[in-house]
């Protein structure tokens, strides 16, 4: 699977809640492995938006689907 296959994703958690896209990947630079996803949550306050990251780590992945990206809650 590609970066650019996983970013096309909605991130949620097991409450169905969206979290976010991905717009970042962290590699272990040693290990040549994913250690965690970065994601771009979007908050709206009237006409100006304030955008937030959110770290992701690998072992909170449940489950990658084919739309969705299932995270667990309890971590985040």
């Amino acid at each position: 699977m590609r970066l650019s296959e996983i970013q096309n994703k909605d991130v949620i958690n097991m409450l169905g809640i969206k979290l976010g896209n991905i717009i970042d990947v962290k590699v272990n630079s040693e290990t040549g492995k994913i250690e965690s996803f970065i994601l771009e949550k979007k908050k709206f306050s009237s006409f100006f938006s304030n955008n937030e990251e959110i770290e992701i780590y690998y072992d909170q992945i449940k489950k990658i689907g084919e739309d969705v990206i299932l995270v667990e809650s309890s971590k985040i």
